[in-house]
């Protein structure tokens, strides 16, 4: 039974991710079943959910914290993706990734710049493919 921090990370990982979130989870169920819970309850459930931050800035904190990580392509990705979809502009984001370069160096920033390169490319052809 589903228990109020997992419907509101439903409810928060929708709004931010959309479809793709679902798919994560799904990627999940086999192997991690209780590991996609526990994303879907604490970090969606409990932060993501929590007044005080407007879900942009709760993005833009995402944004930085992958960014001077360095090893996290794949969820940086998919929190640029999140970052568009709760307001941010492509612009900002790119802002963003910039001033990380001062943290975390310019290799992390270059590379985080290229994986927001690549999921712009794959919007733009999917709003041409879908006009």
């Amino acid at each position: 039974m589903p228990s109020d921090r997992f419907e509101r990370g439903q409810a928060a990982l929708s709004r931010i991710h959309g479809h793709v979130g679902e798919g994560v989870m799904a990627a999940l169920q086999d192997i991690a079943p209780d590991f996609a819970r526990l994303i879907i309850e604490f970090p969606y459930g409990d932060l993501y959910s929590r007044p005080g931050l407007t879900p942009k800035e709760r993005q833009i904190a995402t944004l930085a914290s992958l960014t001077t990580l360095g090893h996290a392509p794949k969820e940086l990705k998919a929190h640029i993706q999140g970052a568009l979809n709760v307001g941010c502009t492509r612009q900002e984001v790119v802002e963003v990734i910039m001033q990380m370069a001062a943290y975390a160096g310019f290799p992390a920033a270059v590379n985080a710049l290229l994986v927001a390169k690549e999921l712009f490319a794959e919007v733009d052809t999917a709003t041409r493919n879908a006009g």
